[in-house]
């Protein structure tokens, strides 16, 4: 894996976490949203009994869900932290933070340094040089272990 893909898993859990953040908001208020209709009709066999129930049962398992992509996007986040600490130079490792672990725009952090997009990008493939490296120091500790 390379640098970039390494840094990037963070951003992709935190999308996943949102996306289930919605799942769960809608779900909720579906469940709340629900009414039972009586009319002395027989009911589909194959239908819900209770369409609240459902929602309740599935908003429980994707916050059950959720809990687990918390924890691993924590972890995440620390193991990036930790090789980002690795980076010698200062500069690099201001954009690979406000990259990877505050997910701004190169815009922003072009204005946030004051340098220029262009300039930004290159320091970022030099970040991402000494990020390689530091990774590689990584493997190369674990397979002496």
């Amino acid at each position: 894996m390379n640098a970039k893909e390494y840094l990037s898993k963070a951003y992709r859990l935190d999308q996943r976490i949102n996306s289930k953040l919605e799942q769960v908001a809608s779900l909720e208020n579906m469940a709340m949203n629900c009414t039972t209709a009586i009319n002395g009709m027989p009911n589909n066999p194959s239908k819900s009994v209770s369409p609240m129930a459902d929602a309740v049962c599935k908003i429980i398992d994707i916050k059950n869900n959720l809990n687990d992509d918390l924890a691993k996007l924590l972890k995440c986040k620390i193991n990036i932290i930790e090789i980002i600490q690795g980076v010698n130079n200062i500069e690099y490792r201001l954009i690979l933070e406000k990259r990877y672990l505050s997910y701004q725009p190169w815009e922003d952090i072009a204005y946030d340094l004051d340098y220029s997009v262009s300039w930004v990008l290159k320091l970022h493939r030099k970040a991402l040089r000494a990020v390689d490296a530091v990774l590689a120091g990584r493997e190369n500790k674990n397979e002496l272990a």
